[in-house]
């Protein structure tokens, strides 16, 4: 129905960059899938994704902090979602030795343990793009991983030039790159670098079909 006139549209805005990681993730995860957390954090994407992949679905979480799989499996309990997550207090770059199967999604939110954490305990390049090398090999076709990526902090600016040059370096036979992010805001936002695993009959993300 076309705008009658007078009638203005509800306005909406850009999503922010945790808000359209969970989009992104959303319209690939379908119920019985595994997903990855490689950065538990504070539990809120673990919750997430044990809410989408549903009651037959697995979400393995990683955390080199005992205080992160705490906080994590309490907001899991509060949800009824536990058993549909495993978690690990270790680094994310040893997923390959705990994860089994395909992953049909993942979500790496770098940087340091939110809301009164040590910032002195930081995502650091070398583990970072190994579990990331980890979490892409066990991609599904039409499967994604979404790193949402701060540059703001010390040790931020470099993390995030090494995870934009890994996956800039990814063949575009096998995958879809794309990166989101606001240019004209201060204090070096964070933004997204999403990675999909091409398959015929998936959507793909903004751009990434072929011949469009």
């Amino acid at each position: 129905m076309s705008e009658k006139k007078g009638e203005t549209k509800a306005r909406t805005v850009l999503p922010r960059a945790v808000a359209l990681s969970h989009q992104w993730l959303r319209e690939c995860l379908r119920p019985g899938d595994s997903a990855l957390d490689g950065t538990v954090g504070n539990g809120h994407d673990t919750v997430f994704l044990a809410e989408e992949v549903g009651p037959s679905g697995r979400v393995y979480g990683f955390d080199i902090q005992p205080v992160a799989i705490d906080t994590a499996r309490r907001r899991l309990m509060e949800q009824d979602l536990l058993e549909r997550a495993t978690l690990f207090p270790a680094c994310h770059s040893t997923l390959g030795e705990c994860v089994e199967g395909p992953l049909r999604g993942g979500l790496f939110n770098l940087g340091y343990l939110p809301g009164g954490g040590d910032k002195q305990i930081i995502t650091r390049p070398s583990t970072t793009l190994a579990a990331l090398e980890g979490a892409t090999d066990r991609l599904s076709a039409g499967g994604r991983v979404v790193v949402v990526i701060y540059p703001g902090h010390p040790g931020g600016k470099e993390e995030a030039e090494a995870v934009e040059s890994w996956a800039s370096a990814l063949s575009q036979e096998t995958f879809t790159v794309v990166s989101y992010r606001f240019l004209n805001q201060a204090n070096r936002p964070p933004y997204l670098v999403a990675i999909e695993r091409r398959g015929e009959g998936d959507e793909g993300l903004p751009n990434s079909r072929r011949g469009s």
